[in-house]
């Protein structure tokens, strides 16, 4: 169920390198689940492709993991589930969404992962779990914001200890 009126508290990260990214990656892995939507907003180069990558890795995935730019979704089968990692960057109009027939990747099975959502607003599902990666002084500023129960839930299976040294004040 995603609710505009959806409250939860965002969860805000300092991440100073890129290794903190890859340690956010492996800290939110465990924490999926089946069904999971997750859109990660940010400008080029503030770490949506790094933090997909960690994230895959933590699952068990070794092969390679690249952008999507181009082919739009990479498909990872996984032990357990798929993930599929979409990037709408290059898309010109929403309804683009719909005419790649995207909309099929987004199952009860699956978890997916979007990079620049807002290109398919209004036509693609909508999220769980919002990520916002901002480039902030030398490192990056991380946002989790749950947008719905399953998302919100996504966060409490995140284990504390493991984002402790990237909360801020």
């Amino acid at each position: 169920m995603h609710s505009q009126e959806f409250s939860e508290s965002p969860l805000t990260l300092h991440l100073a390198r890129e290794a903190d990214t890859v340690a956010l990656g492996a800290a939110l892995a465990p924490a999926l689940a089946p069904g999971l939507v997750i859109h990660l907003d940010g400008d080029l180069g503030a770490g949506k492709t790094t933090l997909t990558r960690a994230l895959l890795r933590a699952l068990g995935h070794a092969g390679p993991v690249k952008s999507p730019t181009y082919a739009l979704v990479e498909v990872y089968k996984l032990l357990n589930l798929y993930l599929y990692h979409f990037d709408f960057y290059r898309f010109e109009y929403p309804e683009e969404f719909l005419e790649a027939g995207l909309a099929d990747y987004f199952r009860d099975d699956s978890v997916c992962i979007v990079e620049w959502p807002d290109k398919a607003a209004g036509v693609a599902p909508p999220p769980d779990l919002r990520i916002g990666l901002r480039h902030e002084g030398d490192g990056r500023r991380v946002e989790l914001v749950p947008v719905s129960k399953k998302g919100a839930l996504c966060l409490t299976r995140i284990d504390p200890a493991q984002l402790s040294p990237f909360r801020t004040k």
